[in-house]
């Protein structure tokens, strides 16, 4: 077999409403549809190669070999897309990515979309942006979300080939920022995949799942509209609401730092003093604070003067998946 090499670049995504918890554990099929915008300057760029002498999956990330969870979880995805397009090749994968992994950044959701896009052009598989968003799904469920552009809606369907993201604008409707304070780089000790499976336990779930229809359209309403004090008031109901059912779950999960509540009540001053801004954290301990292009440089110079704000790290709306051309 003559070796062949493909790489794709993608994007995290900032949840605006989020998703949490799965009716299909294994097909990642989830409770609730949601909304998201990609983060343009953030990226991962994952190079998948294949040779005869490959005999198992192999995972580097930035330039060390993966942990024996990251690698299982991996392969896992990579066997089920070898089942479904009926391969048996084994893969080596590289992944780079310029921000903080695992800390609440949605580093699975680009890493995975990614590696679907690069796997599916390396065996020569032509798919529409609906299958592949179906695809990166099966890796880790926000993935589907950075596969189309701008600020996507996932659809939550029953089955593999209906739960898929697709954009309900671009980047240019809106010219929103994401200022990310990181108030914790390291790992988080709860995955995300764990958490979603605590999320039926807490008795909070239901009624938030419930409820999602109204926040999805109040959601919707208010990127069609540019309207950010109803954007505001929705992502950060959104996102206290998934807190409150991780809290709650059995065993509880508990991402929010000191520092985290300490910005969140500051994000709310600030918006209530007439800047644009609004909170919303995905499962860590890191604060996403959401602005307007023209309030960007004031929340991004009282964040980096902030003594228990790491690093911020900011991006506009963003871009889809793509495949990067051979160097």
């Amino acid at each position: 077999m003559v070796k062949k090499t493909s790489t794709a670049l993608s994007h995290p995504n900032i949840a605006f409403i989020k998703y949490w918890g799965n009716r299909d554990a294994v097909q990642r099929i989830p409770s609730n549809g949601s909304i998201s915008m990609n983060l343009e300057q953030l990226w991962t760029k994952t190079t998948v190669s294949t040779d005869a002498w490959l005999q198992k999956d192999q995972l580097r990330i930035n330039g060390k070999m993966a942990h024996a969870l990251a690698a299982e979880r991996v392969s896992l995805f990579l066997e089920k897309i070898r089942n479904m397009v009926h391969s048996d090749a084994f893969f080596s994968v590289e992944s780079t990515n310029n921000f903080p992994i695992s800390a609440g950044i949605a580093s699975s959701a680009s890493a995975f979309s990614a590696l679907a896009a690069a796997v599916l052009d390396l065996l020569g598989i032509s798919v529409s942006e609906q299958q592949l968003s179906a695809f990166a799904r099966l890796g880790s469920g926000s993935a589907c979300r950075s596969i189309p552009t701008g600020f996507c809606e996932w659809k939550p369907g029953h089955n593999h080939s209906d739960s898929y993201a697709y954009s309900i604008a671009s980047p240019d409707q809106w010219p929103l920022w994401d200022c990310i304070a990181v108030v914790a780089d390291n790992p988080k000790k709860i995955s995300s995949s764990h958490g979603h499976a605590l999320a039926g336990t807490s008795p909070f779930q239901q009624a938030r799942v419930e409820d999602a229809p109204r926040r999805l359209e109040i959601c919707r309403n208010a990127i069609a509209n540019q309207d950010f004090l109803q954007l505001a008031e929705i992502i950060e109901s959104d996102s206290d609401m998934m807190h409150a059912v991780m809290m709650t779950s059995n065993p509880p999960i508990k991402y929010w730092l000191p520092a985290s509540l300490e910005i969140m009540q500051l994000v709310r001053h600030w918006r209530e003093s007439g800047t644009e801004a609004a909170y919303t954290l995905d499962a860590g301990p890191n604060i996403h604070v959401i602005c307007t292009s023209s309030s960007r440089g004031v929340i991004e110079e009282k964040l980096r003067y902030h003594p228990n704000i790491k690093q911020v790290l900011s991006a506009s709306v963003g871009s889809g998946t793509s495949i990067l051309p051979l160097e």
